[in-house]
């Protein structure tokens, strides 16, 4: 079902950073209100400045998403400030490095409190403000790392599997009513969240170091590129939205080859790896 956000209200969770800013500006540009949920008071002050510049209101709600009670206390936090909203966005994600030996419980349940468990309580809070006369929609941000599970991401690809696994259960669900369900998945996104992620206690601080660096490689569509896809996707009433050329061949491949398919990316990634560079000089040399 086709929606605009030009006069509505959106509701977005990480919105000082990475992707939730630029879908921030982008909403703010297209003409939504917002209200803007992170931790990050300095960081969410900054983008709802930036924000009211498109001359969109903006309500700012410092909130920690492992705070089970805090979310629900949220829609009446909401509705003092704006009508019914017509678009939740669970954009908010964390990440943490290092193999599932090498975590302890607390870890990956903090990571999934987080990405998984917070969108589940922002649903089930704000389902009964979305439940008004005309289309509205709830949309989940998941990874490629939803589609293939790669070494070393046990928690944060359970925590992507499980949004979609959710959100594709819920849309089922919603079916004929006005409320439908946008699951996004994000291919190499220039973001923080690697330089950000958590390391788990029993890693190595150097090998984490250079699988950072590696990971930040094939982080190449900014943004600004990947909100105007997701916005387009939503205001088209799209179930499913992949972004960049990167999500596009893993989902391919998860598809067609779904035992495979990360030893493919594996061999891919690794051949465009600086190391493997200079293997190839030296042994042409």
């Amino acid at each position: 079902m086709r929606m605009s956000v030009n006069g509505r209200v959106a509701v977005l969770t990480g919105a000082a950073s990475g992707i939730g800013a630029a879908l921030t500006l982008a909403l703010a540009a297209r003409g939504a209100d917002l209200a803007l949920i992170d931790r990050d008071a300095d960081g969410l002050a900054r983008i709802a400045a930036e924000a009211r510049l498109f001359g969109a209101k903006i309500s700012t709600h410092i909130l920690d998403l492992t705070d089970a009670a805090a979310i629900a206390a949220l829609p009446a936090r909401v509705a003092a400030d704006h009508p019914p909203p017509v678009l939740l966005i669970n954009n908010a994600g964390v990440a943490l490095v290092g193999s599932f030996e090498q975590m302890d419980e607390a870890e990956f349940e903090w990571l999934m409190d987080v990405n998984f468990r917070a969108a589940v309580r922002l649903t089930r809070a704000f389902l009964p403000s979305l439940r008004h006369p005309g289309p509205s929609r709830i949309v989940f941000l998941s990874s490629v790392f939803g589609l293939v599970g790669p070494p070393f991401q046990s928690a944060y690809s359970a925590s992507k599997f499980a949004i979609r696994g959710f959100g594709e259960s819920l849309r089922h669900e919603l079916a004929g009513t006005d409320i439908g369900v946008t699951i996004v998945h994000p291919g190499g996104i220039r973001t923080n969240i690697a330089r950000n992620a958590r390391l788990a206690a029993r890693m190595n601080p150097e090998d984490a170091a250079i699988g950072v660096k590696a990971f930040e490689s094939s982080l190449v569509t900014p943004p600004e590129t990947a909100a105007r896809v997701i916005l387009d996707g939503i205001e088209r009433g799209s179930p499913r939205v992949l972004i960049g050329a990167d999500a596009l061949a893993i989902d391919s491949l998860a598809r067609l080859m779904p035992v495979r398919a990360w030893s493919l990316i594996q061999r891919r990634l690794d051949a465009l790896s600086p190391r493997s560079s200079t293997r190839r000089s030296a042994n042409q040399g």
